[in-house]
């Protein structure tokens, strides 16, 4: 499916004529090869991907940009739920000892044929093999290909856990697991942990000496072809026509917008038909019978990850102090326009076990208490951003303002959300703001990547290593039973506002304007799009 650009607006005229094309971005006018295309659904998205080997990458946006378009995975969620459903593997079977899942893989899944890779072959265990084997195991010659290692696949401690996946036959893999592991099958929906990619394409960039092509020129069996990249501008997708799940009604295209006012004005221009907005901004849309606002509810909270090995932050009362300081009520209204709710427990409404007892009140006196009893000594601590959105900007004011009345010097250092993540992973913050949403409604997929000890060196954050909670989430994880597994939730939940293990903010509500003319888009559970069944009118 062919697609063509569409004539350029009076907007983007007068800024050509005026020679003045920074002007026009600032203005929110997309010019050129980034503007709407006949024939595409054109998403303003709020970041750029990180590449497009998604088993690299734990972000939403890079999940969106590279993962749900690009690749399918074993299973997959029904679409817009929390239900495990048939994806790569047609259906599944575990032992009675929860120590062997076994694998039927769908027949006649076809990879995407590209400039840069012609299959010759449909998918097959070999390619599960493949895929599984060169994340999990460092001797693996694919293995290289992810200079900054495998993050989510660490955190969610599947090195401990997978043992050997091994090739019954053509069309049937079996998984030999260490241990019982109840939240696997919902796992096994994860883009960063069961992605499919083509064994035959890896070998072809091994032979040619260029293995981390597979993060620029990606192959994948999902519903979109990629095309192209400019880089912080446009990924460009095809429908891809032999997808097995059927194919998409249009194609695709990711236009980078992260400043909120930007994507706000391109939404209304009609150069996107789909983006993301804020609370704040949903005003903007009032009395246009074009545009209509999709609210869902994400699994996800916005929190504040202390540096558990850095000098006071490894002090239970000072991190108390800088929790009990901050107004999260300010915040939902001032950062997310009111559409939110103030957080408690980290893990959020909507995930069973959700402990809603759990409260995060507001209390100076008390946390100047608290700070002087941990004798903090006045100097300045780091906060980490994203600096993308002018929401997170605000964000950061209101915090430093808060902990500024109970004498604690903040400095806020904005970047990128890679880098923010690359850093974060290292140590390198006292303090950093960060949101976590949901892979697959599990409540593990909170408390494991970014609390477990397995996940200080990647996605815990807060580097914190305790080893009582360590021992409730490996007794939860060896369960099937889901009062039991209730039960140990929520200790996990109270042990974590106990130790102010992490600081939670708020639940916000997602917000997509979507215009008249795309029908079908989804906004997932897990604070991502899916645009497999859009269409346009």
């Amino acid at each position: 499916m062919t697609s063509r650009h569409r004539p350029l607006t009076r907007a983007c005229a007068r800024a050509r004529a005026a020679a003045a094309l920074a002007a026009a971005f600032a203005a929110g006018v997309l010019c050129g090869p980034a503007a709407h295309a006949a024939g595409s659904v054109t998403f303003c998205a709020e970041s750029s991907p990180e590449g497009f080997d998604v088993a690299q990458y734990e972000t939403v946006g890079t999940n969106d940009a590279s993962g749900i378009p690009l690749y399918d995975t074993l299973l997959q969620m029904k679409p817009g739920t929390t239900t495990v459903a048939p994806g790569i593997a047609e259906r599944w079977e575990v032992s009675a000892d929860g120590r062997v899942v076994t694998l039927h893989l769908r027949r006649g899944v076809k990879f995407h044929t590209t400039p840069w890779f012609t299959p010759t072959r449909d998918l097959n265990a070999d390619d599960v093999l493949w895929s599984l084997n060169r994340i999990n195991d460092p001797r693996h010659p694919g293995h290289a290909a992810a200079q900054a290692g495998y993050p989510y696949w660490a955190g969610m401690s599947m090195p401990a856990l997978l043992q050997s996946a091994e090739k019954v036959d053509e069309l049937t893999v079996r998984l030999r697991l260490t241990r019982a592991e109840a939240p696997l099958i919902a796992n096994l929906t994860m883009t960063s942990i069961a992605s499919v990619y083509s064994a035959e394409y890896a070998a072809q960039l091994l032979k040619a000496g260029k293995l981390t092509q597979i993060n620029t020129l990606p192959v994948g069996t999902g519903p979109f072809v990629f095309k192209s990249y400019q880089k912080d501008a446009v990924v460009r997708y095809a429908a891809n026509t032999a997808y097995w799940g059927g194919a998409p009604k249009a194609d695709l295209i990711f236009a980078i917008t992260p400043d909120p006012s930007v994507r706000v004005q391109r939404l209304k221009a009609g150069e996107c038909l789909v983006g993301e907005v804020g609370g704040d901004n949903v005003a903007s849309f009032s009395g246009d019978p074009r545009i209509a606002i999709l609210r869902s509810k994400p699994l996800s909270t916005s929190y504040l990850a202390p540096n558990h090995t850095h000098p006071f932050l490894s002090d239970k009362r000072f991190r108390e102090a800088l929790s009990l300081a901050v107004d999260r009520a300010s915040i939902v209204q001032s950062v997310y326009g009111g559409q939110a709710t103030t957080a408690g427990s980290f893990l959020p409404p909507g995930i069973w076990s959700h402990d809603a007892g759990i409260k995060n009140p507001t209390d100076i006196e008390r946390a100047k208490q608290l700070v002087k009893a941990s004798g903090y000594d006045g100097r300045e601590l780091t906060l980490f951003a994203t600096a993308r959105s002018s929401d997170i900007k605000r964000a950061v004011e209101l915090l430093q303002g808060d902990w500024a009345r109970i004498g604690v010097k903040v400095s806020p250092q904005l970047m990128e959300l890679g880098e923010l993540y690359k850093r974060t992973a290292k140590g390198d913050h006292d303090l950093a703001l960060l949101s976590w949403f949901s892979d697959n409604g599990d409540p593990d997929n909170f408390f494991t990547p970014n609390l477990s000890c397995a996940a200080v060196d990647g996605g815990n954050k807060s580097r914190w290593c305790h080893r009582p909670f360590d021992a409730l989430l490996t007794r939860a994880r060896t369960t099937v039973d889901l009062k039991e597994r209730t039960d140990l939730y929520v200790q996990a939940q109270r042990m974590i506002h106990t130790e102010t293990a992490l600081i939670p903010l708020a639940n916000k509500l997602q917000l997509f304007a979507v215009h008249q003319r795309a029908k079908g888009f989804i906004a997932t559970p897990f604070g991502g799009s899916d645009f497999r069944f859009t269409r346009l009118d």
